[in-house]
């Protein structure tokens, strides 16, 4: 019997302090996988990239050249699916960005942390994808924040990067459509055309949604919201978060949301400065532009 309290205490005793161990990780929003030498072509870099994560299970679904020696890779897999179908507005978190650029003669092939993406989109675990990026590209370093983000400090409901700014489930209502097909048709049809300087980067369904749920990524190639423009200005580091890139639009039945501009740039970038020359000040006009570019995407006038 005293072998049995005894047995049961320290079992009690390895939770409390595995729960209080999770509540204080610290998570940070991307990963460097590895560098390349810098002498390859971009084109070879991007193609072993491909080619790794396809190798560990992941099924490219769409890439994209925001501006010079950068390209950024998305794919799926399949327990970032299954997460994104079971979350209030997870499935913006159904496609792993990865970007492949070059920075002081070295190619950086790095990606969202899915730790990170977890947590702050209310995601189930992923350590099957974790392993599997790992496995593809590597995990020398976790970067994009100095001290990194606490469970309790990232999660939906509580990150938001100063008073009065977003919530992760504070999104963008961008338009109704009279049914899902024709959401997605439009959508399609005017990224194809690279209205308001936006480009079609995938279009990915999220099966098991309780609506037909479809995720479109986009980017933006010039103006005050343009990929450029925003990256040079607060994503300045040793290691480049280029993975931020690109943005996304949903489309859940016949409505079409978005992630609100101002929590999706500080919840990639939350260690930047509100003033000097690479605080958000500088880039105070760029949430109204990105918007008005989704708005452009879905027809919508005014």
């Amino acid at each position: 019997m005293e072998k049995r309290r005894w047995f049961r205490y320290c079992l009690a005793a390895g939770l409390v302090v595995s729960t209080a161990a999770v509540a204080h990780m610290r998570y940070k929003p991307f990963i460097l996988g590895h560098q390349a030498a810098g002498s390859e072509a971009m084109t070879q870099v991007v193609t072993a990239t491909r080619t790794a994560l396809m190798a560990n299970g992941f099924h490219v679904v769409g890439q994209y050249v925001p501006f010079r020696r950068t390209t950024i890779v998305c794919a799926t897999y399949p327990e970032m699916l299954n997460a994104a179908a079971h979350a209030r507005n997870g499935s913006f978190g159904a496609v792993e960005r990865i970007s492949i650029t070059k920075v002081h003669g070295k190619w950086q092939v790095s990606y969202v942390n899915p730790d990170y993406l977890a947590v702050a989109y209310g995601l189930r675990p992923l350590p099957a994808t974790d392993a599997a990026l790992k496995a593809a590209l590597g995990a020398k370093t976790v970067f994009g924040s100095r001290r990194g983000l606490t469970r309790d400090e990232l999660k939906p409901g509580n990150y938001h990067y100063a008073l009065f700014m977003p919530y992760f489930n504070n999104v963008d209502h961008v338009r109704r459509f009279p049914n899902h097909a024709a959401a997605v048709n439009t959508i399609r049809a005017n990224l194809m055309k690279h209205v308001g300087t936006s480009s079609f980067v995938y279009e990915v369904n999220v099966p098991g949604t309780p609506k037909p749920t479809t995720v479109f990524g986009f980017g933006i190639k010039s103006g005050k919201g343009g990929d450029h423009h925003i990256q040079h200005i607060v994503d300045v580091g040793r290691y480049r978060g280029y993975a931020y890139l690109p943005y996304e639009m949903m489309v859940v039945g016949r409505r079409v949301i978005a992630l609100r501009p101002r929590y999706r740039i500080a919840v990639n970038f939350p260690d930047t400065a509100m003033m000097g020359s690479h605080g958000f000040m500088n880039i105070m006009s760029a949430p109204g532009a990105i918007r008005k570019v989704m708005k452009e995407i879905v027809g919508r006038k005014g």
